[in-house]
């Protein structure tokens, strides 16, 4: 006899609807410039080594998933994996600040794209737009869940059916003939060919990243052991194919100063050629409606992460923060705006990228290390994940050594910051037999009893 709970839960297709909609994201409407200004002619390519390099970090997530299915998703992986504690807290942590990134890049996408309805003159504001944005999404989530859940769907068909139209349309309209060939690389004056190809990809996986927020699908799901694994991989094959039609697209489009030039705001650039000022137009609009409710989505989630951890005793209460209503979504949209306020688009997604390249290394490890007992999967594939992660992470940091030394020192910083903060914590609410009362396990028994 089934369960009539399972009448309200996710199927295999909603899930994979929800999963495309937050990765097709607004993230694509910057990170297809930046790409471009890294390897050149060979930015669609990229795509598609990113997400062969995505397929092998998404076996880990897809084995926790079918084991583990849980609404803590990441968190939950990393607890089962390294236990209460430090670790656990440092990583979880770098999962929720490269989330908070996403929400700032997202935020000056939506500046970025805005703009190009005004003069020359505002071009400077974009940042101005992003912080409004944000400061909009904290209103939103104030306002409630309901909200929240009755645009989300209507957004994502917009964007993901919107994002699918212009790559399409793109292609037919530019032609497959021009833009199947001539792939060099035109930054290699400055950049060595292969290290800013394996760099590059960085960028490439951070589009792909979305897919992580599957995993906290698993108290939604019907079927959760076998539909989590399924949705993921489903997922990744819509948003590879969407990624590279559009990456060939906007090849077809514009030539790579071009695409350089308008990094911020490729697609719009990119569709003025092809389809006239409509076309331009048309992209402006599915940008903001990708932003918007990007962000709006984004706050939420990583607002629910950092709630999460407090409850584990992971990170301090966030009741010390004072009488405020909801102070992790406080925290969350304070840190966005902050980092809005003080980096470019390029910083912003290049931090992101290094934070998460360590979680995900890190994800694959406790996999591999720890959890042999007791899930059944291939050893060989966590640890090719690893490499992969390692030699793309080393060669973007390389490259930021090179180009942009301020983002190795500022995601120094924050790692540092992180796990001096998480280890004086931890030691503060030990106890004497070297005790830590927390975890993912007790989190979810407090909550089953809340909800009987």
């Amino acid at each position: 006899m089934k369960n009539s709970g399972d009448n309200q839960k996710l199927s295999l297709i909603g899930s994979v609807s929800l999963g495309t909609g937050v990765m097709i994201g607004a993230g694509i409407f910057v990170l297809m410039g930046q790409i471009a200004e890294l390897v050149g002619d060979l930015f669609p390519i990229s795509f598609i080594a990113g997400a062969i390099v995505v397929g092998f970090s998404s076996y880990s997530y897809v084995k926790f998933s079918n084991a583990f299915p849980s609404s803590g998703g990441v968190v939950k992986f990393l607890n089962k994996s390294y236990g209460p504690g430090t670790i656990t807290g440092v990583f979880s942590l770098l999962m929720y600040v490269s989330m908070v990134v996403s929400e700032s890049l997202v935020a000056g996408t939506f500046g970025a794209y805005t703009l190009r309805l005004f003069p020359e003159r505002f071009a400077g504001y974009s940042s101005i737009l992003g912080i409004l944005l944000l400061v909009t999404a904290y209103i939103v989530n104030i306002l409630g869940n309901k909200i929240i859940g009755a645009t989300a769907t209507f957004t994502a068909i917009i964007k993901v059916v919107g994002i699918a139209l212009l790559a399409i349309a793109g292609l037919i309209v530019s032609g497959f003939a021009n833009i199947t060939g001539n792939y060099i690389p035109q930054s290699g004056e400055t950049i060595p060919k292969g290290l800013g190809f394996v760099a590059a990809l960085a960028l490439a996986i951070l589009a792909y990243k979305g897919f992580t927020t599957i995993t906290n699908q698993g108290g939604d799901i019907k079927n959760p052991h076998k539909n989590l694994g399924r949705s993921i991989i489903i997922s990744i094959i819509i948003c590879t194919l969407i990624y590279v039609a559009l990456a060939l697209a906007v090849a077809g489009g514009l030539s790579i100063p071009e695409i350089i030039a308008a990094k911020d705001y490729a697609l719009a650039a990119a569709a003025k050629p092809v389809f006239g000022e409509w076309g331009s137009w048309i992209t402006i609009f599915i940008a903001i409606i990708a932003t918007v409710s990007g962000v709006i989505a984004s706050v939420f989630s990583a607002s629910r992460l950092l709630a999460m951890l407090s409850n584990m005793k992971q990170v301090p209460s966030l009741k010390r923060m004072g009488n405020f209503k909801n102070p992790a979504l406080i925290f969350t949209v304070s840190l966005a705006i902050l980092l809005t306020i003080l980096f470019n688009l390029t910083r912003i997604a290049s931090i992101g990228a290094i934070f998460y390249l360590i979680m995900d290394i890190a994800i694959h490890w406790g996999l591999f290390r720890h959890l042999r007992k007791e899930v059944d999967f291939l050893p060989i594939i966590p640890i090719i994940a690893i490499v992969m992660d390692v030699a793309v992470l080393s060669a973007f940091l390389y490259l930021k050594y090179l180009s942009d030394p301020l983002v190795l020192i500022v995601a120094a910083i924050g790692i540092i910051l992180i796990l001096v903060a998480e280890r004086l914590f931890m030691i503060s609410h030990t106890d004497d037999d070297g005790n830590m009362p927390m975890g993912m396990e007790t989190a979810n028994k407090k909550q089953k009893i809340k909800e009987i």
